[in-house]
């Protein structure tokens, strides 16, 4: 409410983000919720393209960028943390997990062929 008194941003879309949090109070995202979930879709495709775009000219978007980064982690099943634990493993044997077996792996990374133990 405070936000449409005189305010410089009122605006319709506060509207839809009323109604979605008076529908789920518990909502996690706003992404998520309709109409926003719809629209986001609807307008990613030019997004990549305008930050490809800036990208290619050597122009910096940060903010577009990063938005574009963000909604394609939030909707990811997997991210690509993998090389993050390789890499702590190469460098301080802080092991890791695999996707296809359970357990917890460490690669001797100076050996010959490089082979990999499993320490649990």
């Amino acid at each position: 409410r405070i936000w449409r008194a005189g305010c410089i941003i009122r605006a319709a879309f506060l509207d839809d983000i009323t109604r979605a949090y008076e529908a789920d109070p518990d909502l996690p995202l706003l992404l998520a919720a309709e109409p926003f979930a719809t629209r986001f879709q609807e307008c990613t495709p030019a997004l990549r393209r305008v930050v490809a775009q800036a990208a290619l000219a050597g122009v910096p978007i940060p903010v577009f960028a990063s938005s574009l980064a963000y909604f394609d982690q939030i909707r990811a099943t997997r991210l690509p943390a993998a090389l993050i634990q390789g890499q702590r493993d190469f460098f301080g044997s802080h092991t890791y997990h695999r996707v296809d077996k359970e357990g917890v792996f460490h690669t001797l990374w100076a050996a010959p062929g490089r082979p990999e133990e499993q320490w649990s």
